[in-house]
């Protein structure tokens, strides 16, 4: 069976960064430590004024198409993974192609595009969309482009502000992949909740504590399905194990729990017992709260270990990177959480080829996915090609009043009364220049 995976990659950013220790948390009065190390960020990236969703994307396509030599009549299907739309009937992917068939020949008439919709979760089951595409024989042997963009944008205030971000990343699913082969098998947890969602309205409401247990309730089960159609998961067969990362502080605990879980009845949990004893069973308990009051303080001493000290270094801290340096960015998070093991391994030289990931996403609603990926030949030069370091750098730094105009922008409903300046000078890009006739949004290219 041929190998059907992810074959390209491209990354674009917001040209924007608030710099959280620096500019955000003296403006908050708080302790620039609760952004470092309780949330795990330092900057988040904003889209300057002409950005919104759709150029982003299509400038993060553009890169992509252009790396891989592609052209119009060479792609199948574009698919957009968004909960940022602006409209509630033409999809995301009807934009970008229009902006992409401004700089090439040809056109995307015959390409099927669409839109997802699952929170977070949307842009990995867009490319499962995508694979089973392929798989099916329906692509004429063409690629499809799945792009996952979003502006993760807070109410000012809201405890969710500080995890911000915007973004898009631009995947070709292929036969013979370059990057990363996808597995066959998939686990799921799925189940209807009300931790974070958007009723007619931009910004979310969030239960924030209860959407942090809904998170891991659903990662539980995803890699308790995952285990029933694999069998058992060892530690050592994953190098890495990218999460979503609404931010770093979050998968600190879904790496915590997904670790406790497979190291259960195995030499890991046994070399263990002397530390910290074995985990606790429900059996040996007289009801549910008193065992997961065991289970809390197992996890508690579980952490503090060498062991797992080790293997979360290894196999999770070098997937949060990108995460640190731009935030929140919704579909795209946990595509940017493999990136950063990529570029983990480019810097450590590994040798990867045939090592596999351990891939956990998330979509708030709710639901997981959890799946593995295999490294393929092409993975060095895919991600060598990457240029995020460049742009990174190049992100202008916001004031805390600059913030505060840009956010206003961004917000759909809000009435400015005055023009905010733009920061930075569009260059090679795709730009929003204002509404047609149809309160559509307009976009060109700018050399």
């Amino acid at each position: 069976m041929t190998a059907v995976g992810i074959d390209g990659i491209e990354i674009w950013t917001g040209k924007l960064k608030l710099d959280l220790p620096g500019t955000f948390a003296p403006e908050k009065g708080d302790d620039p430590e609760k952004y470092t190390k309780g949330l795990g960020l330092t900057n988040s990236s904003f889209p300057d004024v002409y950005e919104d969703i759709v150029t982003m994307g299509a400038n993060a396509a553009k890169g992509l198409m252009d790396r891989k030599g592609l052209e119009p009549q060479d792609v199948g299907r574009i698919d957009v993974a968004t909960e940022s739309a602006f409209d509630h009937s033409k999809p995301v992917s009807t934009y970008i192609a229009g902006c992409l068939e401004q700089v090439y020949d040809g056109d995307f008439t015959h390409a099927n595009k669409g839109e997802r919709k699952f929170a977070c979760l949307a842009g990995t089951q867009a490319i499962d969309d995508a694979y089973n595409w392929i798989r099916a024989g329906r692509n004429r042997d063409r690629p499809a482009i799945v792009i996952t963009t979003d502006t993760a944008l807070y109410a000012r205030g809201d405890p969710g502000e500080a995890t911000q971000g915007a973004g898009a990343v631009a995947m070709l699913i292929d036969e013979d992949p370059s990057l990363v082969e996808l597995s066959t098998e998939q686990g799921y947890g799925s189940k209807d909740e009300t931790d974070f969602l958007k009723p007619n309205q931009q910004f979310p409401s969030v239960d924030g504590k209860r959407s942090v247990q809904v998170y891991l309730s659903r990662m539980r089960e995803a890699l308790e399905d995952y285990e029933s159609v694999t069998d058992d998961i060892e530690l050592e067969d994953f190098a890495y194990a990218p999460f979503h990362t609404p931010f770093p502080g979050m998968v600190r605990k879904a790496a915590l729990l997904a670790y406790r879980h497979v190291i259960r009845d195995t030499a890991h949990e046994e070399s263990l017992a002397d530390e910290i004893g074995r985990q606790p069973r429900e059996d040996d308990y007289e009801d549910r709260e008193a065992y997961e009051e065991a289970i809390r303080g197992y996890m508690d001493e579980l952490k503090t270990t060498e062991q797992y000290q080790t293997w979360y270094d290894t196999a999770v801290e070098p997937t949060l990177g990108l995460s640190r340096e731009v935030g929140n960015w919704y579909t795209s998070s946990v595509h940017i959480a493999r990136v950063s093991a990529l570029r983990d391994a480019l810097t450590r030289d590994r040798d990867f080829v045939g090592d596999t990931l351990l891939v956990a996403s998330y979509g708030s609603g709710a639901q997981a996915e959890i799946h593995a990926e295999t490294i393929r030949e092409g993975w060095r030069a895919e991600i060598e090609g990457l240029d995020i370091d460049a742009q990174l750098d190049a992100r202008y730094d916001l004031s805390w009043d600059e913030y505060e105009d840009v956010h206003d922008v961004h917000e759909y409903d809000a009435d400015l009364g005055r023009e905010v300046e733009e920061f930075t000078q569009p260059d090679a890009e795709f730009v929003f220049t204002g509404w047609g006739r149809m309160n559509e949004r307009q976009y060109e290219y700018v050399e």
